[in-house]
């Protein structure tokens, strides 16, 4: 059975596109969209990139680098909660 999607029209960089989207995760799509997009004003402000291409490559970078950070956070605390599981069940096979 395949997914059912729906077309979504969505602004970015002052341009509108539509983007095929799987039904109900439109939101999702709308909400990653405002990101970049405010992440690209960001990258204009804080930086010397005026090219709105610049600016969004930029900002893709950013966003890359944060989800690389939460990456290598979740997998820190998967470790620590499989040692402390790991912890628990010597402690409880030692009873």
């Amino acid at each position: 059975m395949t997914e059912k999607s729906n077309q979504v029209e969505v602004t970015l960089l002052g341009k509108t596109h539509q983007f095929a989207c799987t039904e109900g995760q439109e939101q999702l799509l709308l909400d990653a969209v405002a990101l970049l997009n405010q992440r690209v004003d960001e990258m204009k402000q804080k930086s010397t990139v005026r090219n709105e291409q610049n600016a969004l490559l930029l900002a893709a970078l950013h966003l890359c680098h944060d989800l690389q950070d939460l990456q290598r956070v979740n997998n820190s605390q998967q470790t620590q909660q499989q040692t402390l599981i790991d912890k628990l069940k010597m402690h409880l096979a030692g009873n």
